[in-house]
């Protein structure tokens, strides 16, 4: 895993996103012309968009991305499942779901397996690929571990540090410790406040293959990004 990765490469590490509650479609939509215009990875929205962002990155190579569950994961496993495949059938490639914070917080790591399992069947059924935003910032240590072990355990592709909406984004102590964790093969996304070109490059080193960013223009530009995701 490259540490000092050029300019050129970071655009690949991102997911261009946009999940502010009033986004309008012209949002949407320069969000999708800057990622097809910049390779980002992905374009990640609130599932009202998949099927706008599907259409508007036909033929660019860049994915879609919706997240589920969002922002609490305090929905029942049967309501994720169906949101993912809803995703799905609209377009998305990737899902981002959150996991059951209470189960979490409890110690419960069979509940987190058993939620988490089933959306991953859901979504790897279809061929997509689930990440699992486990929120750190509403997590100690030993529970951030617990959600890293419970996304292993259930088939996650991804574990990805936050939402954004819950106080705090991603740290580099948060994601060196994911990585440890889930080991050399799961990705690691590091999403919340990463708006310089500086800290997604220490993001990276510190072991995220995945960035998640409404600042990935700036990002790629070597510039400061604003406040947001």
């Amino acid at each position: 895993m490259s540490t000092e990765p050029n300019i050129e490469n970071i655009a690949s590490y991102i997911d261009h996103t946009i999940l502010n509650a009033d986004a309008s479609r012209a949002d949407i939509e320069r969000i999708c012309a800057e990622a097809a215009k910049y390779n980002f990875k992905s374009v990640c929205v609130n599932p009202l968009w998949v099927s706008t962002v599907t259409a508007a990155l036909a033929g660019s190579g860049v994915l879609t991305c919706s997240v589920i569950g969002f922002p609490f994961g305090a929905t029942t496993t049967a309501s994720k499942v169906f949101e993912a495949r809803g995703a799905i059938a609209d377009g998305a490639n990737e899902i981002d779901m959150v996991i059951n914070i209470a189960a979490a917080k409890a110690g419960d790591e069979a509940a987190l397996v058993a939620d988490i399992s089933a959306i991953a069947d859901a979504v790897h059924e279809d061929g997509a690929i689930l990440k699992v935003i486990i929120e750190t910032a509403l997590l100690t240590d030993d529970e951030k571990v617990l959600a890293c072990r419970a996304s292993v355990a259930a088939g996650a592709d991804f574990v990805k540090t936050s939402t954004g909406f819950a106080g705090g984004g991603a740290t580099l102590e948060d994601v060196a410790l994911m990585r440890a964790t889930v080991g050399p093969d799961l990705g690691v996304k590091a999403s919340g406040g990463v708006r310089s070109l500086e800290t997604a490059r220490a993001m990276i080193a510190a072991g995220a293959t995945r960035l998640g960013s409404s600042s990935g223009v700036a990002i790629v530009e070597g510039e400061q990004g604003t406040e947001g995701y």
